[in-house]
């Protein structure tokens, strides 16, 4: 049974998959231009511009993270760089970790693989837990300026997020990105702020967004683990798939008004309201993978080329960080080849435009590990 079809979906939407490897959900739509304060006209005029595409010089490099470590308190942090609005960021090198493997896929968007999603958890049962690490490879001519993305990992409040700021806010001289960092840096102030086991996403965006200043527009994705399953929210092209043996459960629709115009928040109201995300509860078991990113990412890779990569990656033991790592190198290949098959040319061809190849753009990928408490106790002691 589907979950939901490609129009979007307003209020809870509650997951109940039921069918095996074989059905299809296809979601994949495209990506992010400047809609707030437009007429949906402007937005379709911008939306036929697609800005040729540059060769990376180095597509390994880490931008804005906003850690779960950092206290309300804010006191700095020597390893972390320079602060962003209160919130200290990370320009650690992002390196590959090694060539990510070139997972063989004829680029075309083939059923993708369901499973049955487990029942909610029960009350008093095995803790779940979510484990967390990411990349983030910004644009090559935006890495100066850290890019226009955006991401935290609460690791203490099992919750991540992910933002991406509009890009077509450069035509008028503001830079999304900012509005993007200080989204994601207020909602990690409002997640801190939210009763311990109970954060609503939804509400935390709602609170981010009021806060939030900067000029420009970002979409967002927050998603936080309970006991009963994950709780999320998003708005616009950013999303996550749910991982599980080896099949891809569940993929977050995009939510636009048009070709390459996603769902955008804006400061104050003059675009997207966030009681305009889309919410999710998903179940979930240990040993599922949630994969959360950015459309550099969704826009780049199929499906079942991120789960392909998740496979290969637990098969050899890696970290959540370091499968973030692979996943993102190969969303940064595909995103300069010029020839292969992508999510976002399927879209623009099936939109009316000449268009082949991957797009080039921010990349975000954060991969969060759903383990049980117990699992953890015994790695710790062994």
């Amino acid at each position: 049974m589907a979950v939901s079809g490609s129009k979007a979906i307003f209020g809870d939407v509650y997951v109940e998959l039921v069918g095996s490897c074989g059905s299809s959900l296809d979601f994949l739509k495209p990506t992010g231009v400047y809609f707030a304060g437009r007429s949906h006209s402007s937005c379709q005029k911008a939306s036929m511009i697609l800005r040729k595409r540059e060769e990376p010089n180095n597509c390994f490099l880490c931008g804005y993270y906003i850690s779960g470590a950092m206290q309300r308190n804010r006191k700095y942090y020597p390893s972390f760089g320079p602060r962003i609005k209160g919130i200290h960021t990370s320009s650690l090198p992002c390196s590959s970790a090694g060539a990510s493997h070139d997972v063989s896929f004829d680029g075309s968007s083939k059923d993708e693989q369901t499973a049955r999603l487990p029942e909610p958890a029960v009350p008093g049962e095995k803790t779940l837990m979510l484990v967390s690490g990411s990349c983030y490879l910004p644009h090559p001519a935006k890495k100066e300026k850290g890019g226009e993305d955006a991401h935290f990992i609460c690791a203490n409040e099992q919750a991540i997020g992910v933002a991406d700021g509009v890009g077509g806010w450069a035509d008028v001289g503001i830079n999304a990105g900012e509005f993007a960092r200080e989204l994601m840096s207020n909602s990690v102030t409002a997640i801190q702020d939210e009763p311990k086991g109970s954060i609503d996403p939804a509400r935390v965006l709602e609170k981010a967004h009021s806060g939030t200043k900067s000029q420009g527009s970002s979409t967002a994705c927050i998603i936080a683990l309970k006991e009963e399953g994950i709780h999320a929210v998003n708005l616009g092209d950013s999303g996550f798939i749910v991982i599980r043996d080896g099949c891809t459960v569940f993929h977050s629709p995009v939510q636009q008004h048009g070709f390459n115009c996603p769902y955008q928040l804006v400061s104050g109201y003059n675009g997207d309201l966030p009681s305009s995300g889309q919410v999710f509860r998903i179940p979930v078991l240990p040993g599922d993978v949630v994969v959360a990113g950015t459309d550099g990412l969704f826009d780049n890779l199929y499906k079942n080329e991120v789960t392909a990569v998740v496979v290969q990656a637990l098969r050899a033991g890696f970290s959540p960080k370091l499968t973030a790592k692979q996943i993102a190198a190969l969303a940064c290949k595909r995103a300069v080849n010029k020839k292969r098959q992508t999510p976002f040319a399927k879209a623009a061809q099936h939109a009316g435009f000449s268009y082949n190849g991957g797009k080039l753009d921010d990349i975000t990928v954060v991969v969060s590990y759903i383990t049980s408490s117990s699992n953890m106790k015994k790695k710790r002691n062994p």
